[in-house]
Order: C-alpha cells, then structure tokens, then sequence
C-alpha cells in the first residue's frame, strides 16, 4: 500500500507536518508513505487554466494522488476554517478523475480544530472521496515546544498508536462496500 500524506500548513515547524512524518516513520511493512511537499508551489485555483492549460505542479501533485492508493491529510484551523493553501489544492483536484472515491484518513495535531475539521470533512464528502473517519486520530501538539512534540511523537505507544491507524486505514480499504 501507499499512502500520500499531505499537511494543510506551510510553517517550517508545523505540528501537522511533524505528525505526518511521524506516520510515515511509524509505517509497518507493507505501506509506505510518501510526503507532498509541493503545497507552497500551486498557483492559485483558476478554472480557466484546467484542461490542457493545468499547469505543471497541478500535473505533478494529480499524478501522485492518482498512484496513491489513499490519502492522508493533516491540517491546522485558520480562523475557523481550512488553510487556503490546503483548500486551493483541493480546489485543483475537485473536478479531476483522480479523487472520487479515494480513500482518505485525516490526522489532527490538535484536539481544538473542530470547525475546520467539520468543515474539510464537508468539502472533502462534496469531493465524492471515501472518507476513512473511523482511522483518523487527534493528537494534542498545539502549544507544545519542537523537543516536547518530537519526545510525544517518537514514544513507543505513539509509534504504535500511529502503526496501528495505518493499518486500520489499509484493512478498512480492503473491506467490501
């Protein structure tokens, strides 16, 4: 299996990111996870520019959903809502074929984003995609120093923890229906 995990934050110690790649390290035989990066690279959504005008990194980041065989997304809460930079990639794949139905997992490195969770699971459901909730997890990193969320994320029961929802979210895409 392989998952693509992408971060709704483009900060450089970004709790969200830092939970990703926790996963990704945490990841049992059998799964990889691959980390998008190219977030702060995407120009701003314009249908006028889909079709054979999409440019480059939309290409590139559609590629990647399309190999993945499902998603993982983390995301902070701006002012109650879903960063712009996370919205605007979504933005990029809602009319695309490689989305609908694609499973997806979403993390929370903060226990206090309900508003921008409900409101990503309703646009990630308008997306037509197969939203994995039972799989996701909270982890409260909110307000914590880098040393304090890299002792949290490293722990033995962290790493099981984030094992085990990896491989909730894999088994739960190979049951029927």
């Amino acid at each position: 299996m392989r998952f693509l995990a992408i971060s709704g934050s483009l900060r450089r110690v970004s709790t969200n990111t830092a939970l990703l790649r926790a996963m990704a390290s945490a990841a049992p035989d059998g799964i990889a996870v691959e980390f998008y990066d190219g977030l702060g690279e995407l120009p701003i959504f314009n249908p006028d520019r889909e079709g054979e005008l999409t440019p480059q990194p939309v290409l590139d980041l559609a590629a990647k959903v399309r190999a993945a065989d499902g998603l993982i997304i983390s995301c902070p809460e701006y002012a109650h809502g879903i960063p712009g930079g996370l919205k605007n990639l979504l933005d990029w794949l809602v009319s695309r074929q490689e989305i609908p139905h694609k499973p997806v997992m979403l993390l929370r490195a903060s226990s206090r984003n309900d508003i921008s969770h409900a409101a990503l699971q309703e646009v990630l459901r308008t997306m037509s995609v197969a939203l994995m909730q039972e799989t996701g997890i909270a982890v409260h990193l909110l307000g914590r120093k880098p040393d304090e969320i890299e002792r949290i994320l490293i722990a033995p029961e962290m790493r099981s923890s984030l094992s085990t929802a990896l491989i909730a979210f894999a088994n739960g895409m190979e049951e029927p229906g």
